[in-house]
């Protein structure tokens, strides 16, 4: 500083001249001197610093001018120059202040010329006029003109870089102000009115001034008075300035279309501001004058209307609706009327507008509104601009419907006239608009408390009456809730221009009363604007004529309140004068009436309308007679107390000649009567006589028959008057003359309604025979309503017969048959006392009656206990040593079969002794019974002959068949005993038996007992393979039948399975399929010929590495002549293959089982398929298989009938068959043993087949080939031929009475004993059993004794021996009901399901229906099925308390076969399955798993509906079997090629819901087992439900809602702590999980949202998962987030609030911000004002954010979060910009957030349009340099 010291201190001398050279010096020095007294010194520092703080005027001004030289000079930069100048600005004395401006002007000007017109600053505060402004208040007139001449010398270079250099600071001038005094509002004002003048000066570069005004606009503060004046004189300058420069050009001739579009650009962003939902804004007339001035100059220079201008109607609209004052009002509408004008006389039509609604059409309601105004000037107005509307609403009106709505964009936000317009626009296309996009749909869960579960469409108009009704209803119970009165006025302008569409016009009616409800001070326009329409309507050209009486019928709703009922009587009045049309007339009347319903207040002048002089006055005017009757009838309904000061009123429409009068009439007196105001009786003496004659007239017998019903109550106390009533009421529910006319079909369903009214004894004791006539009405009837009305009277009359029914009354003695009381002697005949040597001699017979008993020995009571079991052990000794199995495989089964009834007896024996001796438990004694017969019968096998050996093998089998599942170590050591001889192949008389039982007591092991199965059959297998004896792989193709039937029977759902290891199910299929294969490939071996059926099949199942198929060649090839030696091996191997197809048909191979059925069938002569089956012509070889193909038949049979794989047809066709078969047998004499053994097997199996048929009852069989067959049985047992042959004829007779002689599988139903006073006519066809038959009984009887007598007849023992084992069969058959239980407890008692049956009269209507179902003669056996009448039978059958005694089971069954019947089939056998065997039997078939795998969907469906009702009657093991059942079918429904996805979502649904069911029926504490199968169940079909990514909510399929709505009613049902553990959602990170665990997520988080909306679980639940909510990537969560949204609509305002902050504060750092928004979104359109007019989609939710939030933060309740949601939103939007502006890798963001996902980028630009929008328009909650920030965003 010392070498600048001399010249500093010329600067003191107080000569001006010196002290400018002396700073001339100083400077000069600076320039040339080096670096260390440079500039940048600090001596040059410290000498410009003394300079320019200097106190003399010529020293600073000559120092700032130096300074500008230096920097000219380059000698120092721009940037130092302004640091200098600004900081010896902040820090002089006023009166230097312009100088240092000047200054620093100068060097911003030299600044952006050296920087060629691109000087751009990193933020606001640095730019060189932001920091002179915000300085000191001094500097503001110096730089406004050194702004002004920046502008003037630097436009050169572009006066589009111009304003982009100024606009942050004109930014930062309008931001301020808030923060300074006044004087910055006046600096604003004064720097843009002297911008706009100066650009004044240069026309053609204006525009991007006015572009960077309008832009800056938005920053004005506006939402208090100060506020609205500055922006009102902004905007005047504007407008003036416009006006200017628009003149200036029109004299140039240029274009103007851009020009002309600024401006309008400029009045839409003013009004935009003002219309705002933040906004509440005063003097707006202030803003619109200069406004409409503008577009006045427009249209004064001819300029055209643009389309533009609609937003600018669209804000204007909201300005009216939103106005309070007149001034305000007035202008507007002054505004309004010169755009209409303007648009009209320029002749503009837009192509939209043609048959599109405009938005001028907007105004029309609210113009309507202000025509209630007070002022006169205001309605002059309103007047002026309707009649405008008034054209474009009737040409809309006439204008083609058939033209596409152009879209001309939407805008970048939404606004709330745009939304309004939206909403406008899509209900006129879309005509009834698609609710399930609307915010009303998720808002009516508020209302109604969970999801509509019918999922019916539901209108828009409809939603709105739901949703004011709310709002009302929340007005009277909350005091604080308010509401902008915008909102119904907008909401009545949409109905205003939905009045006229040709579709909606009812619908906006609704509208305008749902307007009205929400805001009480609508009544007046409302009542207006209903006049105004009327008015239209009227008028001839008008398409919407039709639209009038809907619009009048809201005239009564206005009288709602008190103060509108004058008004709307005086409306209605002169439409009541005599001189009127009577179409009128009539409607006044019912408008009147719908006025009084609404406000009691209007009585007295409906009451003085329905004079009953009016009825005469108005006679020759039919509608007003009518109006006026039906107007009584409506007031007796409604206030009974009212009609009977209209009594006489009614007594006048009843006495009318008038049949519709008269019938509205009786309706009248029917109400009075159903509110006991009017007796009656007393009433039915003065009417009586007008009740006569009414079968004429349809409609008026509907009418008296509703009045009939109300004589119910005191019928008793006036029989003679209720009588005729009776008998009137039943000559019309009979009258079926016009059995297909709606009006007679109305008619008889009220009196059949009214009949119900009466006791049924009443109704008894006066109509005669009523049962019979009755069932005669219901068997002919064929019309489904008259059905259904008959039902519910049917039902009624059955209740009754039950409640009444006789008590402790003899229960009538059932008739004994002969043929009963022959077999209940023949244990005494056959084994007379004394002699006991009859035992070897029958022992057949002795297998099957012969019983010990204590009484029976001759020792004392403790002895004869003792010797009980040896009596039974020396018995069977004596019978093992005589029974002859004759290497005969059918014999062996019978014998089997016989040996299973002597063991049950003998455990029994064992038993009782047990039971004498200890006090053991159940399973204790059982076991000990069971252990010591099998010590004995291992003790004989040990020493005895081979023959006994075979006996004794298969009493071991039949030993473990009887005995319970649970005594698994008795047939663990019979079955290692027996596999021990199964394997000595030297000694095949121990194989082949020991095979039979190996396979029996392989289908009796418990279901746990998986190692000992599998075992007995691998072993039977291998020896199959291995064997070289024909009948040892015979019988172990039985023994591997027997062990089918047990594989395969459950389900098994594994918890947790282990990778590679193979469940026990896939065991059990394995072992089917390979005995399937290998049965049929050593049958291909013995055939020799080809067989395409055997090589298919074979096919159809895998080879096995066990099964090594060189196995087969080491079996012997045997000769087809050495097949009459072995030809029961081969009949056994058939046996097995017919056998296992229940197990076939379990593994799902349908196609398998009809193989196997068309190839048996083939086999057996003369009986082949419809169908002619390649390679099935007959052989020598193929005729060995004819043997087993007869015995193996009935087996297969039965099978496919009860799985409905066998045809009416094919029965007819077998019996056929069979009878040539036996016939040609018969006929041809042979003696050989292949003969002789096709004779036995045809006649048994023969006999099976028609057994099996005709006790199921599903076919019916003609009767003569019954007879026929019959007869050629006793030709085999009574004529020339071999014993055996005898034997097998009469196993024939007994197999075809149900006996079913060597069937081990299944057992038939017990025939029920004929009624002997039946009257059974001649009859063509039999479909039940034949003992059923009063007739076959009769016809029967003689060959039941033929048999008897034969096993009398000891003359020939061989021949005695096989009656007395046939006859004893079908006696075991017949008394087998209590036998097959070996201990009480081991099945349940049956004895309340007799009582039950029995206690049902014979003449009941129950009986007379069961009776008649029984006798129904169904197509097939060629009668005509009425399918109405069946089927509500079937219903009233369903509901009958008890069902009489009849074979259920195959009626059931029969009728299933008709298709329409199948559903009522499975409900009636639900319904009473506890009390009917047969009937639990058929629901127990039809739920196995493979059986209903093969149903059709509806029948699946309803059986999965009623899962909990199954669970009811079922037994706890088979319960577990059909839950496990039911996992498997889940689990298989995916990969279901058969039905597609709605139909699985269908059964889906059916099983939500029976599980749902199965919750209610189960208790959660004592049925653990089930609970945790049930919720095993409800875990797979959770797995299933769909989850919607992409398609909105609105979007979404009904069978996906119903799917979620069933899904979340069932999990409300379950356990609460299993119910959080499955719905516990973990935290995990988003990138790195897949799509099965973000499908899992939102199935999870959609439920959890969907219990907390219906309150099941607390919304806290919910609030958990917000963070790994709006973590999720958003284009899976949309559904998820409405969801969460539609669930806090129950929670209070607190929970909403919180969930917002948190959502936004979450955006801040979650990779996906996008979601947190968008629930933003949604959350906020869901709770604002504007929430009616919002659509549920994801890009509109996001622009509607412009108008939600907005409105949202507005109001009171939401404000006080206003400063963190916009802070909040402040930091998430500058994340955001960061990633957008950047290259990608969000280098910007913080430490503590993650990097934004780079799917965010397409969102991104939208997301920061409205998130800026929401910080601009709530600027006030942040900081000034935030705002600055804000501000100076470039988002495009």
């Amino acid at each position: 500083m010392d070498s600048y010291a001399p010249l500093l201190e010329k600067t003191r001398v107080l000569q001006p001249s010196i002290q400018r050279l002396a700073v001339i010096s100083v400077f000069s020095k600076l320039r040339s001197s080096s670096e260390r007294l440079g500039p940048d010194s600090d001596p040059g520092r410290e000498a410009i610093s003394f300079c320019l703080s200097a106190d003399s005027v010529a020293v600073v001004d000559q120092s700032v001018r130096e300074l500008c030289r230096l920097v000219l000079d380059s000698v120092l930069d721009v940037s130092r120059g302004l640091l200098e100048l600004q900081s010896a600005l902040e820090g002089s004395h006023p009166k230097f202040v312009s100088l240092f401006v000047k200054g620093l002007g100068f060097l911003i000007r030299f600044g952006y010329e050296r920087k060629g017109g691109n000087w751009k600053f990193n933020t606001s505060e640095n730019h060189p006029f932001v920091r002179i402004l915000s300085s000191r208040i001094e500097v503001q007139t110096e730089l406004l003109h050194q702004v002004l001449l920046f502008m003037a010398h630097k436009r050169r270079f572009g006066i589009v870089g111009v304003c982009e250099f100024l606009e942050p600071f004109v930014k930062f001038a309008i931001l301020r102000i808030p923060f300074t005094d006044s004087a910055s509002s006046l600096f604003l004002r004064e720097l843009i009115s002297s911008i706009a003048s100066l650009c004044c000066s240069f026309r053609h570069e204006v525009l991007p001034v006015f572009r960077l005004f309008i832009c800056c606009l938005k920053y004005i503060p506006g939402k208090n008075l100060d506020g609205d004046r500055n922006l009102s004189c902004i905007v005047k300058t504007l407008v003036d300035a416009y006006t200017i420069w628009m003149r200036d050009l029109v004299g140039t001739g240029l274009e103007l279309t851009e020009v002309h579009m600024l401006g309008v650009q400029l009045v839409d962003t003013v009004l935009s501001l003002y219309t705002a939902p933040h906004v509440q804004a005063a003097e707006q007339e202030l803003v619109i004058e200069p406004l409409k001035h503008l577009l006045t100059f427009q249209r004064d220079l001819g300029l055209p209307y643009v389309p533009e201008l609609s937003s600018v109607v669209l804000s204007l609209v909201v300005m009216l609706a939103k106005s309070n004052a007149e001034h305000e009002e007035l202008s507007i509408l002054k505004f309004l009327h010169f755009l209409l004008l303007w648009k009209s006389q320029n002749g503009s039509t837009f192509i939209r507008d043609a048959a599109n609604p405009s938005d001028e059409l907007l105004l029309l309601f609210p113009i309507v509104v202000l025509m209630s105004s007070p002022s006169k000037s205001v309605k002059g107005a309103a007047s002026k601009v309707l009649s405008i509307i008034e054209n474009v609403l009737l040409k809309l009106a006439k204008a083609s419907k058939t033209e596409v709505c152009i879209h001309d964009g939407d805008p970048p936000l939404s606004r709330a006239g745009s939304v309004v317009f939206r909403l406008i626009l899509q209900l006129w296309h879309q005509n009834h608009y698609p609710t399930s996009t609307s915010f009303l749909r998720v808002a009516s869960s508020r209302r109604n408390g969970i999801e509509e579960t019918d999922h019916q469409p539901r209108s828009w108009a409809s939603l709105l009456r739901e949703h004011a009704q709310w709002v009302l209803d929340r007005r009277k119970t909350s005091a604080s809730l308010s509401l902008s009165q915008e909102i119904p006025v907008l909401l009545g302008a949409i109905a205003c221009v939905l009045v006229i569409h040709p579709s909606l016009g009812s619908d906006a009616i609704d509208i305008l009363a749902a307007t009205g409800v929400m805001d009480p001070k609508m009544a007046v326009p409302l009542l207006l604007a209903v006049l105004y329409y009327s008015n239209i309507f009227s008028r001839k050209d008008n398409p919407c004529r039709n639209a009038l009486p809907k619009l009048l019928s809201l005239l009564p709703s206005l009288a709602s309140q008190p103060v509108m009922v004058p008004l709307v009587v005086q409306t209605i009045t002169p439409m009541l004068r005599k001189d009127v049309k009577g179409l009128l007339y009539a409607t006044a009347i019912r408008l009147l009436c719908k006025t009084w319903e609404i406000n009691d207040r209007a009585f007295s002048s409906l009451q003085d309308v329905l004079r009953p002089k009016g009825f005469v006055d108005f006679i020759s005017e039919r509608n007003i007679c009518i109006s006026m009757a039906a107007t009584i009838r409506d007031v007796c309904r409604r206030h009974p107390d009212r009609g009977v000061d209209l009594i006489l009123s009614v007594q006048a429409s009843i006495e009318s000649q008038d049949s519709a009068v008269r019938a509205l009439g009786f309706q009248s007196l029917s109400h009075l009567c159903e509110a006991d105001v009017i007796d009656f009786y007393t009433a039915w003496g003065v009417i009586e006589k007008h009740a006569q004659s009414i079968t004429m007239n349809p409609s008026l017998a509907h009418s008296l028959c509703v009045l009939l019903g109300w004589g119910a109550m005191d019928a008793e106390a006036y029989p003679e008057d209720a009588e005729k009533v009776l008998k009137i009421l039943w000559e019309i529910a009979s009258f079926v003359q016009m059995t297909h006319d709606f009006q007679w079909t109305k008619a008889r369903v009220s009196a059949l309604s009214a009949l119900g009214q009466y006791e049924v004894s009443f109704i008894k004791e006066n109509i005669s025979d009523l049962d019979g006539n009755y069932a005669k009405l219901l068997f002919s009837e064929t019309n489904p309503e008259i059905l259904r009305a008959l039902e519910d009277l049917l039902i009624k009359i059955i209740m009754h017969e039950h409640t009444f029914r006789r008590r402790n009354v003899k229960e009538k003695k059932v008739p004994v048959s002969k043929i009963e009381k022959l077999l209940d002697v023949i244990p005494q005949v056959i084994f007379p006392s004394g002699k006991g040597m009859n035992i070897r001699e029958l022992p057949g017979a002795a297998l099957l009656c012969l019983s010990f008993s204590p009484r029976s020995l001759n020792h004392g009571a403790s002895k004869g206990f003792h010797d009980l079991h040896g009596q039974y052990e020396d018995a069977f000794k004596e019978i093992v040593a005589s029974l002859q199995l004759s290497r005969n495989i059918a014999i062996a089964l019978i014998s089997l079969q016989s040996m299973k009834s002597f063991m049950r007896r003998w455990m029994r024996a064992n038993i009782i002794f047990i039971d004498a001796t200890a006090a053991d438990i159940s399973s204790d004694k059982t076991s000990k019974a069971a252990s010591k017969i099998l010590k004995s019968l291992v003790h004989m096998a040990e020493e005895t002959l081979p023959r006994c050996a075979e006996n004794i093998a298969l009493a071991l089998g039949a030993l473990c068949a009887v005995l319970p599942a649970a005594v698994h170590n008795i047939k663990a050591t019979a079955s290692k005993f027996l596999l021990d001889w199964l394997f000595k192949y030297e000694h095949e008389h121990l194989q082949w038996t020991a095979g039979i039982s190996l396979g029996l007591i392989s289908s009796s092991l418990h279901a746990t007992d998986h190692k000992q199965k599998f075992q007995n059959i691998s072993g039977l297998l291998e020896v199959l393979c291995s064997s070289k004896s024909t009948f040892v792989k015979g019988a172990c193709g039985v023994g591997l039948g027997f062990s089918c039937q047990d594989l395969l029977t459950r389900a098994e759902v594994s918890e947790n399975p282990i990778i590679g290891s193979e469940t026990h199910r896939n065991q059990e299929e394995r072992f089917v399929g390979r005995i399937a294969k290998i049965l049929a490939s050593i049958l291909v071996r013995f055939l020799h010929t080809s067989s395409d059926i055997l090589d298919s099949l074979s096919a159809l199942f895998p080879v096995f590495k066990e099964d090594n198929v060189t196995s087969f060649s080491q079996l012997s090839d045997d000769n087809s002549e050495d097949f009459d030696d072995d030809i029961w091996g081969i009949a056994g191997l058939i046996i097995g293959l017919g056998l296992s197809v229940g197990a076939i048909y379990r593994t799902g191979r349908k196609d398998a089982v009809l193989k196997i059925k068309d190839l048996i069938i083939s086999w057996v002569p003369h009986a082949y398929s419809l169908k002619q089956i390649s390679g099935s012509s007959m052989d020598i070889s193929e005729r060995a298989f004819s043997v087993g193909a007869c015995l193996a038949l009935p087996v297969v049979i039965n099978f496919c009938q009860k799985m409905e794989l066998f045809d009416y047809r094919e029965v007819d066709h077998l019996i056929k068959g069979f009878k040539e078969l036996i016939s040609e047998l018969l006929d041809v004499k042979k003696s050989g043993a292949f003969h002789t053994s096709l004779l036995i097997a045809s006649c048994i199996g023969a006999g099976e087949t028609l057994g099996c048929v005709l006790n199921e009852g599903i076919h019916p069989i003609d009767v003569e080939p019954i007879k026929s067959l019959l007869e050629l049985f006793r030709t085999c047992y009574s004529g020339l031929h071999p014993p055996v042959v005898h034997f097998g004829g009469m196993l024939g007779v007994v197999n075809a009475l149900g006996a079913g002689a060597g069937n081990l599988v299944y057992s038939h139903p017990l025939p029920r004993t004929p009624q002997t006073n039946s009257e059974e006519k001649e009859i063509s066809y039999v479909s039940g059993p034949l003992l059923s038959s009063l007739i076959f009984t009769q016809h029967l009887t003689p060959v039941v004794q033929e048999i008897f007598l034969i096993a009398q007849n000891n003359k020939d023992h061989r021949l005695q021996l096989y009656a007395a084992w046939a006859i004893s069969i079908f006696r075991n058959y017949m008394w087998s009901r209590g036998t097959l239980s070996l201990t009480s407890d081991i099945q349940p008692d049956n004895s309340h399901r007799k009582l039950a049956s029995h206690s049902v009269s014979e003449d009941a209507m129950v009986s007379e229906l069961a009776q008649w179902m029984k006798n129904l003669k169904l197509p097939e056996a060629g009668g005509s099925l009425n399918i109405g009448t069946v089927a509500t039978i079937l219903r009233c059958m369903s509901r009958a308390p008890r069902l009489p005694a009849l074979d259920w089971g195959a009626t059931i069954r029969r009728l299933m076969k008709q298709e329409a019947l199948r559903e009522e089939c499975f409900r009636l056998s639900l319904a009473h399955a506890s009390q009917h065997d047969e009937l639990l039997a058929f629901l127990d078939d039809l739920s196995e798993l493979s059986r209903f795998n093969a149903l059709e969907l509806n029948l699946q469906s309803c059986m999965l509906c009623h899962l909990g009702d199954m669970m009811r009657i079922f037994s706890g093991s088979r319960t577990e079997k059909l839950l496990d059942d039911m996992s498997h079918f889940i689990t298989s429904l995916s990969s279901n090629q058969v039905y597609n996805t709605d139909q699985k979502s269908f059964l889906r649904v059916s099983c939500w819901n029976g599980l749902r069911q199965c919750l209610d029926e189960t208790s959660l504490e004592s049925s653990s087992e089930y609970i945790s199968k049930i919720e095993k169940c409800m875990e797979l079909l959770f797995a299933f439900l769909p989850v919607a990514s992409h398609s909105p909510y609105a979007a979404e399929e009904t069978s996906v809602v119903k799917e979620w709505s069933e899904a979340v009613l069932c999990l409300e049902k379950s356990r609460q702590d299993w119910l959080y553990d499955f719905l516990l959602v973990s935290s995990f990170d988003s990138v790195d999980r897949n799509v099965e665990l973000q499908a899992e997520l939102m199935r999870k988080i959609h439920a959890k949202a969907k219990l907390a909306r219906n309150g099941s679980i607390p919304s806290t639940e919910l609030g958990r998962l917000k963070s790994i909510i709006f973590n999720c990537e958003p284009s899976g969560m949309w559904n998820v987030l409405v969801e969460v949204v539609a669930a806090l609509q129950h929670t209070d305002g607190g929970v909403r609030r919180k969930w917002l902050i948190e959502a936004v504060e979450i955006s801040c750092i979650s990779r996906y911000p996008s979601t947190a928004l968008l629930f933003v979104g949604l959350l906020s359109g869901m709770c604002c004002e504007y929430m009616p007019f919002l659509t549920l989609d994801r890009s509109m939710v996001l622009k509607d954010m412009a108008v939600t939030v907005t409105s949202l933060l507005s109001d009171p309740d939401w404000q006080v979060i206003g400063q963190t949601f916009v802070s909040n939103l402040w930091n998430s939007m500058g994340r955001i910009y960061s990633f957008a502006t950047g290259p990608g890798d969000d280098d910007d963001t913080s430490a503590s957030s993650q990097p934004l996902a780079e799917s965010e980028r397409d969102s991104a630009p939208l997301l920061l349009k409205v998130m800026h929008y929401i910080c601009v328009a709530f600027r006030e909650h942040l900081p000034l340099e935030k705002q600055l920030r804000l501000a100076a965003m470039a988002i495009s």
